[in-house]
């Protein structure tokens, strides 16, 4: 279903049992209000007729029932029905000859148990009973009619209501569908300017109306998820536009030198010259390769983390780094340990892409620099471990420096040195995937100093 169309199911059904509801209680105060008007209309004839029945012509002796006065004189009530019992609960009046006795006395017992009134009903009559006279002797009173005009009232009041309530209802669908247009028309504004939207023209965004209420915020958080997508389509471009020209370039290299030897190539030692320089060049394709692997395999690291401990990472990847680099000083050192903390240095992740992450930073520090390196490890608060990389090298100009962590992309003044360009980007990615950040500060001719920093171990 639409959420036009539950929109509009909701508010009528909302609406429509408040409206019902709203009937109902009038409806109920309007007849609990009739019944009460014409109960006291009867209490009072009723104690008009006693008075004018019990001064006239009080019961003789032997009980017979007198009337000293015309019925017809009483008889303002539709069927009305008057009868008066005697303290000995013997019937000493009744309006006429036909009126009923049986409910009558069967609601004696009710006003000899001290009940001041009693409500009832004689088939379609409104009846109440009720003492009269002195507390010791009291007579019992009981008046019955018909409330012509007051249930004609109710009558109408039942007509009124339901055309009322179904003109309503017509009224409330008309202003469901209303509001829920309304209501829906920015967000119909936004699906049409996102269906403008394509792989092509990620720089368009939605237009974020007042910026306050919920459909600028869905707005504004699709924009910003337009500008992450915008950010990773540029990012992906630059990765095949570099990737494909690295590869390219040793793949015509090789096979160029390889047709030239089968041509040209006589002898063994020329033939030997030939094959060396292609092995060369596949051995460059090979590194860039295995680079572009380690950059996929940082991306795709699971959820699933183990507690490592940094410090022994370090030491595998300045092991690995003097491998690289004989003769090369690497220096390590530590700052202070918080007293908290149980295993100093631990964090949650892989151990192997930590200290492939820490090899990347020693080894440009190693390539694009003479003087010794210089490793620290330590805390940058109680929740945060950090290895501060510096050397003196050549350092990274502020253009480049925005660029660095793209794949392949390599500064100015370090493509002499021998490299692909994917280190760093391999080492942000694990830096992210571990939940922590990979920061660069450089200065051109001083050197550069790449910060590493990870959660410890919740």
């Amino acid at each position: 279903m639409l959420i036009r169309n539950k929109l509009i199911l909701r508010f009528t059904l909302l609406v429509l049992a408040i409206q019902l509801g709203f009937s109902a209680f009038v409806y109920y105060f309007h007849a609990a209000a009739r019944e009460q008007r014409f109960t006291r209309r009867l209490a009072g004839k009723a104690i008009m007729t006693a008075r004018l029945h019990l001064r006239a012509a009080p019961a003789d002796s032997a009980g017979a029932v007198r009337r000293t006065f015309s019925r017809s004189d009483l008889l303002t009530i539709e069927q009305e029905e008057i009868s008066i019992y005697a303290p000995d609960n013997r019937l000493i009046y009744v309006s006429a000859d036909t009126v009923p006795q049986q409910t009558n006395q069967s609601q004696l017992l009710r006003l000899a148990a001290g009940a001041p009134l009693v409500r009832f009903r004689t088939g379609p009559l409104d009846a109440v009973g009720f003492t009269y006279g002195p507390a010791g002797q009291p007579y019992r009173l009981f008046a019955a009619g018909y409330d012509e005009l007051g249930w004609a009232q109710l009558a109408s009041l039942r007509l009124i209501l339901l055309a009322g309530n179904v003109g309503a209802l017509v009224l409330i669908i008309l202003a469901g569908w209303y509001f829920a247009d309304e209501s829906l028309k920015p967000i119909a504004r936004v699906v049409k300017q996102v269906k403008k939207i394509t792989a092509r023209e990620l720089s368009r965004r939605v237009d974020e109306g007042n910026g306050t209420d919920e459909i600028a915020q869905l707005a504004i958080t699709f924009n910003q998820m337009l500008g992450g997508l915008e950010q990773a389509f540029e990012a992906q471009r630059s990765f095949v536009s570099h990737a494909s020209h690295e590869l390219r370039t040793p793949l015509t290299v090789a096979l160029g030198t390889l047709q030239t030897a089968l041509a040209y190539d006589q002898t063994l030692p020329d033939a030997q010259e030939s094959m060396a320089s292609a092995v060369e060049d596949l051995r460059q394709l090979v590194g860039i390769t295995n680079g572009l692997l380690a950059l996929a395999q940082a991306g795709e690291m699971g959820g699933r983390r183990e507690p490592v401990r940094l410090d022994e990472c370090l030491t595998q990847a300045v092991a690995q780094c003097q491998a690289r680099h004989p003769g090369r000083l690497v220096q390590v050192a530590f700052g202070d340990i918080p007293d908290q903390l149980d295993t100093p240095f631990a964090v949650a992740g892989n151990a192997q892409l930590l200290t492939t992450a820490l090899l990347n930073l020693l080894d440009n520090a190693c390539k694009y620099s003479a003087a010794e390196v210089r490793a620290t490890l330590g805390y940058a608060n109680p929740d945060t471990v950090q290895v501060a990389v510096t050397d003196a090298g050549i350092g990274i100009a502020p253009d480049d420096l925005s660029r660095v962590f793209e794949p392949l992309y390599r500064a100015e003044n370090g493509r002499q040195q021998p490299g692909y360009g994917i280190g760093l980007a391999v080492t942000q990615k694990i830096a992210q995937r571990h939940g922590g950040t990979l920061v660069l500060a450089s200065e051109p001719g001083q050197g550069t100093t790449a910060t590493l920093r990870l959660p410890v171990v919740g």
